[in-house]
């Protein structure tokens, strides 16, 4: 279901001018929770691939929600590697429509698990001046920006514009010669900074307090009771591991938290 923000999202307030409206579905309550920024290329190569979805999966385990734009490439390996969809995606578009369409699948999982927010109203299609305001609202959400890969005039350069006005520090990843030039520039600038460790890079992104609540992957994968076969596939030894420390149990081909 479609809902109104009846509330001011404070990390709004650097915005140029906060939105007009604001429409969600999904857990509100994620606003609540550490936020970081995933952007870059529809396009991306294997290694931005790789490490787009370390990254994410990553952040999320250790308490901080992603946020991104739900198009193709970079922000969908955000959306996708999130443990649980813990994951906000800001759409260009009206709620009632599923866009882009190719990814309609995780769109409606994370309206389940996640939050899908949007600043227009129903029967809006996405147009080129949705998209510019999609944008800021994400950089905007996250504590700071990641650009895992960008080239020369990308889009998501104007990003990294929006988050230094705004103020935030912006990240990516080194990329070999020739490689996401746009990102690689800006890192020659000194305007941001490339990440060389993603542990080291997390500990120094993470509050104490996260740290502390940091949730083991398999426990998280086995809170939504998936089918024995399936566990054992994804974590074959784990299961067998877990189930004689008595952290799970299983019962009738599923397998359930103690």
């Amino acid at each position: 279901m479609i809902k109104n923000f009846n509330y001011q999202i404070p990390e709004l307030q650097s915005m140029k001018s906060y939105p007009k409206n604001l429409f969600y579905i999904g857990n509100d309550k994620l606003l609540q929770t550490p936020m970081v920024s995933i952007v870059g290329t529809r396009k991306p190569n294997s290694y931005t691939k790789e490490f787009t979805h370390k990254l994410s999966s990553k952040l999320s385990l250790a308490g901080i929600t992603i946020v991104s734009g739900a198009a193709m490439g970079v922000d969908a390996i955000a959306h996708k590697a999130c443990q649980n969809y813990q994951t906000i995606a800001v759409v260009a578009n009206g709620l009632d429509i599923i866009y882009p369409s190719v990814n309609k699948n995780m769109i409606c999982e994370i309206e389940k698990q996640g939050l899908v927010l949007s600043a227009y109203k129903e029967k809006q299609k996405a147009r080129n001046y949705t998209f510019v305001l999609r944008n800021e609202i994400v950089v905007a959400l996250g504590k700071v920006l990641i650009v895992t890969q960008a080239d020369l005039n990308s889009g998501s350069l104007t990003s990294v514009d929006y988050a230094l006005k705004m103020g935030k520090k912006v990240y990516t990843l080194p990329h070999r010669l020739n490689e996401s030039l746009g990102t690689q520039k800006l890192v020659e600038k000194k305007l941001i900074e490339p990440i060389y460790d993603i542990d080291e890079f997390i500990n120094l992104l993470v509050p104490k307090q996260v740290k502390e609540i940091q949730k083991d992957e398999f426990l998280l994968f086995c809170e939504t009771s998936p089918l024995y076969d399936e566990a054992v596939y994804k974590y074959s030894d784990k299961v067998f591991e877990y189930e004689l420390m008595g952290k799970i149990e299983i019962k009738n081909g599923k397998i359930f938290l103690i």
